[in-house]
């Protein structure tokens, strides 16, 4: 079974960004770049189905500019087998994304496509929907447990009330929760491995679509910077600045 699994490029999660002095962004320049992390669990699950003997191949696929080839790199250091970078540097909203991966998808014909839920940068949590739409796919979001059992795919979900479990048909896309797993860390060996295996380099263009953002960000802003807290020596004075401080009660 193939397994595609589609990963992004984001400013690494440590990192603290600053907004641009214009409101239109967050300023990039000399930013620590890495894979999204929900997208590196989406590559960990991956090679899970892989050791067990499910998988047989697993391909790595992003759409960004060609400085996501270090973010390639990395999922192949994690265990992936080949990649594919859809070259852009457009900037590319969640039904562009969608729309590339259906292209690449109708090329490599995979089992089941394997996503984060979102990504850090935007948290759209758009893209895997989308691309089900698109594809005509069964789609499992949000998975806690993937089971793969023939042509058939459980996916254990978390839902307000608790656990839904999903049975699905293959070929499936499944997005990936917090709880799946917990991502491996790259290894020196498989590192330097990544570096020979292969890495195909394609376009929208090439693939036949138009990634154009449909939406356009109006404005970004930090987040309202909180004041220091302050000690209080009694209840009583606690519940009047509650009352007429803080005014919450």
């Amino acid at each position: 079974m193939k397994v595609l699994v589609a990963v992004k490029r984001v400013v690494d999660a440590n990192v603290k960004v600053n907004v641009l002095g214009d409101n239109s962004g967050v300023d990039l320049k000399s930013v620590k770049m890495a894979i999204n992390p929900f997208c590196e669990i989406a590559v960990e699950e991956a090679i899970r189905l892989k050791e067990k003997g499910v998988a047989t191949e697993i391909v790595a696929v992003c759409i960004g500019p060609k400085a996501a080839q270090e973010t390639l790199r990395t999922a192949l250091a994690l265990g992936a087998d080949r990649a594919i970078l859809v070259e852009t540097d457009v900037e590319v909203d969640s039904l562009g994304v969608a729309k590339a991966l259906k292209a690449v998808c109708d090329k490599e014909a995979p089992q089941l496509i394997i996503t984060g839920k979102q990504a850090i940068d935007s948290d759209n949590n758009q893209t895997g929907q989308m691309l089900a739409a698109l594809s005509g796919y069964a789609q499992g979001t949000f998975a806690s447990e993937i089971t793969v059992d023939g042509d058939k795919l459980t996916v254990v979900r978390e839902i307000d009330g608790g656990l839904q479990t999903l049975a699905l048909n293959l070929p499936a896309i499944v997005s990936t929760d917090l709880r799946l797993n917990e991502p491996r860390y790259t290894s020196l060996p498989n590192i330097m491995k990544s570096k020979k295996k292969p890495l195909d380099v394609t376009t929208p263009e090439e693939l036949g679509v138009d990634v154009a953002a449909r939406t356009k960000i109006l404005k970004v802003e930090p987040p309202a910077q909180r004041s220091a807290g302050i000690k209080v020596g009694s209840v009583d004075e606690l519940v009047e600045k509650l009352k007429n401080e803080a005014k919450v009660i």
